[in-house]
């Protein structure tokens, strides 16, 4: 099914514009492609690891997109829900990619499974959130200090094929949002989604075709 864009993504300040929507969209399971809902945002929730993690935490998959300081757009797919833990989870669902200065996506090579990995508050683990490769040199990393990361590529990640996807490898956070995408969890159903108060947000993704229910695309409650 085709995505129909109903806005004008120019009055829109986000890091994805509709060619990357298209492109990630595309690479999506079918079941997920036509939902989306923004669940975080530094422009919103400001730049804390501890709220991002609250925010994106049991929320079904997510797109991660992040910025870094030299304008290098890039991120993931988590195709499970992020949950703590001190191993990696998730499934050959999940993909890596690029949106600037050069568009890509990255699937698993089948190499390993090193997928996702989300941990806090543990002395003798990396403490934050990545993608792919292994321990201390992630495809794509996130350190729980919420102002650095890393994306480790040389020559390319074992788990997903990719390249360095930011400028240096070493990166700086400039900014950072979340997109929940396919049917929320049932027990998020009920929560108040940031959509229903920030009206740009509420705008950029009425995107996929469908009109929203709860302007957050939910699906109608039924009896």
């Amino acid at each position: 099914m085709p995505c129909k864009f109903e806005v004008d993504f120019s009055k829109i300040d986000s890091l994805l514009d509709i060619p990357s929507i298209v492109l990630i969209n595309h690479h999506l399971p079918a079941s997920q492609q036509h939902r989306w809902r923004l669940l975080f945002s530094t422009q919103i929730h400001g730049e804390s690891f501890s709220a991002f993690i609250h925010q994106i935490t049991n929320q079904g998959p997510v797109v991660i997109v992040v910025r870094d300081t030299s304008g290098h757009v890039f991120g993931g797919f988590a195709s499970m829900s992020w949950t703590i833990k001190s191993h990696f989870v998730g499934d050959s669902y999940c993909f890596l990619f690029s949106v600037k200065p050069n568009m890509g996506v990255y699937h698993p090579t089948g190499y390993n499974e090193n997928f996702m990995y989300l941990n806090m508050g543990m002395q003798t683990m990396p403490n934050g959130l990545g993608m792919g490769g292994q321990l201390n040199y992630f495809g794509f990393w996130l350190d729980d200090d919420f102002g650095s990361g890393h994306s480790r590529g040389q020559p390319s990640c074992t788990t997903y094929g990719s390249p360095q996807l930011s400028a240096e490898e070493e990166f700086k956070l400039d900014k950072l949002e979340v997109w929940g995408v396919g049917v929320p969890p049932e027990n998020e159903l009920e929560k108040k989604s940031v959509l229903d108060t920030e009206i740009e947000a509420k705008a950029f993704l009425e995107v996929m075709g469908k009109k929203m229910h709860s302007e957050g695309y939910r699906e109608p409650e039924t009896d």
